[in-house]
């Protein structure tokens, strides 16, 4: 069973940055893909970005390209998302998820794997 704890979630001025970090327990073939969601209450389950085991794949969400860097550390078992040039509607609960597939960040039922999330904000 994989476990994944997110860090790293805050408060930011509109335009700055901030960088989460989430690190996975368990079986490493269950985690080769690594990536995150996005949630605000009421509205359904967004995804941001998503990396294979050694970063030959890289994907991200069309309202966050050219801002956010998703990145991972395989000798720490960890992904990052590098959060840049945020804007109010940045803000949601981000999840960390995995899966041994990375097109499972793009199937409907989504990853196996979720962590409980870490709240950012972003003010304008």
């Amino acid at each position: 069973q994989v476990q994944l704890v997110e860090s790293g979630g805050g408060l930011v001025q509109a335009g700055g940055s901030l960088r989460l970090s989430c690190v996975a327990t368990g079986r490493a073939d269950d985690y080769r893909a690594m990536g995150w969601f996005r949630q605000v209450p009421g509205k359904e389950r967004e995804f941001v970005g998503a990396i294979n085991w050694n970063g030959g794949m890289i994907g991200y969400a069309d309202s966050v390209k050219g801002r956010f860097n998703i990145s991972r550390d395989n000798a720490k078992s960890t992904v990052y998302l590098q959060m840049n040039g945020t804007k109010p509607e940045d803000t949601a609960v981000y999840h960390c998820a995995a899966d041994l597939y990375f097109r499972r960040f793009y199937d409907p039922s989504g990853p196996a794997y979720w962590g409980r999330g870490t709240q950012v904000t972003v003010s304008s």
